[in-house]
């Protein structure tokens, strides 16, 4: 699969690394082209480097490793390129306090969906600190860990959950793309009890048998 990456930060670098790994072409785009350059050297292979329009216009999917504030601006001046292209957001609106920055409106992946309305917009990868995708795999008490994947698209969709496999992940099928920012929404909350409060967010969620109330004897 042909790959490109707009942006060259923590989340490109991780999720790549395991994608070069499995034999992907994968082309890293930056504003920065000296980022751009170091982050394709690091990922070796035949990894190619230059501007986020190359990066656009290369891959059959493309991963928008952007922070949230920026990611719709910087779509829209590329929006020609990514038509009929997967557009793979893992961008978090979290801000001060664990705030959703998105409020009432739209999830980042629909602004990213609005600043690109050619391409098909997947939301995954949202959920994890970019270390845990540096793990190779992530792997918890012996269970792989699933990747919840949001998007209207069958066929990006399957192009996505290829890519959670890649990374030693399971995809779990989370509806379309108006799911998006129940991700978003469930990052922040994750984020906050972890961090502010050092709580296990594992711990709010029953076994599976219990999901719906206990089974009645």
């Amino acid at each position: 699969m042909r790959i490109g990456v707009l942006g060259t930060g923590n989340m490109a670098d991780a999720l790549t690394t395991h994608w070069v790994r499995a034999g992907h072409e994968v082309f890293i785009g930056g504003r920065d082209g000296d980022g751009a350059r170091r982050l394709a050297i690091r990922l070796g292979n035949g990894t190619g480097h230059g501007s986020l329009r190359a990066a656009a216009g290369f891959g059959e999917v493309v991963l928008a490793a952007l922070p949230y504030g920026a990611g719709a601006e910087v779509v829209a001046t590329l929006r020609t390129p990514l038509a009929g292209r997967v557009l793979l957001d893992c961008a978090n609106p979290v801000g001060p306090g664990f705030r959703l920055l998105t409020g009432d409106g739209p999830s980042a992946a629909r602004r990213l969906a609005a600043a690109a309305p050619g391409a098909h917009v997947v939301k995954a990868f949202n959920l994890c600190h970019e270390d845990v995708w540096r793990m190779d795999p992530p792997v918890f008490d012996g269970r792989p860990l699933a990747v919840p994947v949001c998007g209207d698209d069958a066929t990006a969709l399957g192009l996505a959950h290829t890519l959670v496999w890649d990374t030693g992940c399971v995809p779990l099928s989370a509806g379309g793309l108006d799911r998006a920012g129940l991700l978003e929404a469930t990052a922040a909350l994750f984020i906050g009890l972890w961090v502010d409060q050092g709580a296990d967010a594992q711990s709010i969620a029953p076994p599976l048998p219990f999901a719906t109330g206990p089974t009645p004897h």
